[in-house]
């Protein structure tokens, strides 16, 4: 039975995870390698129960309880004893790669180890470890307190009993498991991205403007967000990355990223987290 989870990223996905990980009584310990980024992600948590308190769906001791089941380390050495590891680290293939590399050497050589990666192979990621058969995915929505699915990808190396007990861990978090196959953008990112792209180029070629756009889109599909706002949200620089895997692993034209969205990643308008997107924050 697993008890003791690893996060490996204290961003927005990695906090997330810690926060719902720890909340339903696994030990935690989050990782990051900068010691400034885990003491954001420990505010982050912090800020996420005092509004759960506030909707009195927390007590203040809970909270207490939730935060003294986190530890943090700049290390991966920190992880060593965990039972299951959890990465969030940045949508890059070459950085995934190199954690799992590293997490294959310094954890437990029993544990499970997972990638919360929004689109890239895990039978790719899983053959950068000795323990392919203990590698899975593990992909949360953001914001991860909030958002109930968790996407389950099986690697073509994973085993059943892997499977079994990260489906476990996830649903004991409260989340719907739902298996996907190991391709390029899984279920979510490979219907969401291409409309998120579709809208940059409604936007490039001038059909109407950015609230012109997610307007209309809310308005007439019943969307709670317009796609423009919810790419600044998810963050430009991983929206492109989910188009470009989707573009180079399926090979076919209608994933291109459209240039504009390109253009805003070149200039550093990543979105929310820049202060500017297709919108200014």
């Amino acid at each position: 039975m697993i008890s003791k989870i690893g996060v490996v990223g204290a961003g927005q996905m990695g906090n997330g995870i810690a926060q719902v990980a720890a909340g339903v009584g696994f030990s935690v310990v989050m990782t990051d390698v900068s010691s400034a980024q885990l003491e954001r992600g420990l505010q982050t948590i912090a800020a996420s129960c005092d509004r759960l308190i506030k909707k009195e769906k927390m007590t203040d001791a809970e909270k207490k309880a939730l935060l003294g089941r986190i530890q943090t380390g700049t290390s991966l050495d920190a992880l060593k004893d965990c039972e299951l590891v959890i990465e969030a680290a940045t949508e890059n293939i070459d950085l995934k790669l190199k954690i799992f590399s590293e997490l294959d050497r310094v954890v437990n050589p029993q544990a499970l180890l997972c990638s919360n990666t929004s689109s890239i192979s895990i039978t790719k990621i899983a053959g950068a470890t000795k323990r392919p058969e203990k590698v899975a995915g593990m992909h949360f929505m953001n914001p991860v307190p909030l958002m109930t699915l968790v996407e389950g990808i099986r690697g073509l190396q994973t085993a059943d009993e892997t499977f079994k007990a990260v489906a476990a861990v996830a649903e004991k978090m409260g989340k719907v498991f739902i298996e996907g196959r190991d391709m390029p953008g899984f279920i979510v990112n490979r219907i969401l991205m291409p409309m998120i792209n579709e809208a940059f180029y409604a936007l490039y070629e001038g059909i109407a403007s950015p609230k012109g756009i997610d307007e209309a889109m809310k308005l007439g599909t019943n969307q709670p967000m317009g796609p423009l706002t919810l790419a600044d949200f998810i963050g430009l620089d991983t929206c492109l990355a989910i188009m470009n895997v989707l573009h180079d692993g399926l090979g076919d034209s209608k994933y291109r990223p459209c240039p504009l969205l390109v253009k805003y990643v070149e200039a550093g308008w990543m979105g929310r987290k820049s202060g500017r997107g297709v919108y200014s924050y």
